[in-house]
């Protein structure tokens, strides 16, 4: 199983509420009450976002962060690459950092390498902006106000 840590997870929460916002700066402990994810999580999570340029951090008594870019230009494969690494799915493809002993022999890494651009492709099309959005149930048309299933629906 494919498994992001819980970090990541609450990263894109807490961008996703920043994203809400727009340009407004927020605090850490804003952050944590509106996205109910603990302050010293929000906080390690935002002094690793701003070293990776993914958040401005502004000092002072009026301080806080606001996002580095708007939300649609900001990537969910920058996030997770932020927070766990470069995204690579077994220890053979480009970027993992991991070596494998029979990498040299083995006919699946380049196999592998293509579900990892795939894979990695898809993440950076994913932008922070559409993270936030409501998400439609599954089977209901965006825009239809019906609660019937599609295969209903026609």
């Amino acid at each position: 199983m494919i498994r992001l840590n819980r970090l990541t997870d609450y990263a894109i929460v807490v961008l996703s509420q920043m994203g809400r916002e727009g340009s407004v700066m927020r605090t850490a402990p804003q952050l944590a009450h509106e996205t109910g994810v603990p302050l010293p999580t929000v906080a390690k999570l935002l002094k690793t976002l701003a070293a990776d340029g993914i958040v401005t951090s502004h000092r002072g008594v009026a301080g806080g962060y606001t996002l580095s870019r708007p939300a649609d230009e900001i990537s969910v494969a920058e996030i997770i690459a932020s927070l766990e690494g470069p995204i690579a799915l077994t220890a053979c493809v480009e970027g993992s950092g991991g070596h494998c002993d029979v990498e040299s022999l083995c006919p699946m890494r380049g196999n592998w390498e293509k579900v990892n651009r795939a894979i990695r492709h898809a993440l950076e099309e994913l932008k922070l902006a559409e993270m936030g959005m409501t998400p439609v149930p599954l089977g209901i048309r965006a825009g239809d106000k019906s609660t019937a299933p599609l295969d209903a629906v026609s």
